[in-house]
């Protein structure tokens, strides 16, 4: 492995952990209506728990109402139970063959609890980049006891894999931002 293997390798790393805080962050309710928000909602289907877009077309009607569309009429009353089961305090209510779902308003004090999830999410993103940054190092240092680099090119490398910790943390620390906004918007 060489030293722009364990730098590619750990900006490559931390492009994932900052995505996967994207998506985590995507699934904070902020008031309005996302197909996204159900995405981790479970369905009974057949005896096998499967998510709910495997079993209905979720859209958004307009801005605080989703609806769910079963694709077997039989499926209806299980999604409309696993909605209204799951942690978001979700009120679906069926309509025909479509499942109706408000999104009700954010209370002040639900807001607070909302940003201080993102908060800890941000959090654990940025230690997932610090312990990113420890691996590359330790990465290099390897290489530079197989006397495969030498000290000059390894303390360069770990300088450079700072600014690209840094550059990362300052994403997350931005991605926090424009969510804690998002939230606080009445």
């Amino acid at each position: 492995m060489s030293i722009a293997e364990v730098k590619k390798n750990a900006e490559l790393k931390m492009q994932k952990s900052l995505e996967a805080l994207r998506v985590d962050l995507a699934k904070i309710r902020t008031g309005r209506a996302h197909a996204g928000l159900l995405d981790h909602v479970q369905v009974d289907y057949y005896g096998s728990m499967v998510p709910i877009n495997t079993v209905a077309n979720v859209t958004v009607v307009d801005p605080r109402t989703l609806g769910v569309q079963a694709w077997e009429k039989g499926m209806i009353a299980k999604v409309e139970k696993a909605i209204r089961n799951s942690d978001l305090g979700l009120n679906p209510a069926v309509q025909g063959d479509l499942i109706r779902i408000p999104m009700p308003m954010l209370t002040e004090e639900r807001r607070r609890d909302l940003i201080k999830v993102v908060k800890h999410e941000c959090e654990n993103a940025r230690v997932a980049m610090r312990n990113l940054r420890r691996d590359a190092n330790a990465g290099l240092k390897d290489l530079l006891k197989k006397k495969e680099c030498s000290e000059d090119e390894e303390h360069k490398a770990q300088d450079e894999v700072q600014k690209l910790t840094d550059k990362y943390v300052a994403e997350v620390d931005k991605q926090f931002s424009r969510k804690e906004t998002e939230l606080m918007a009445i």
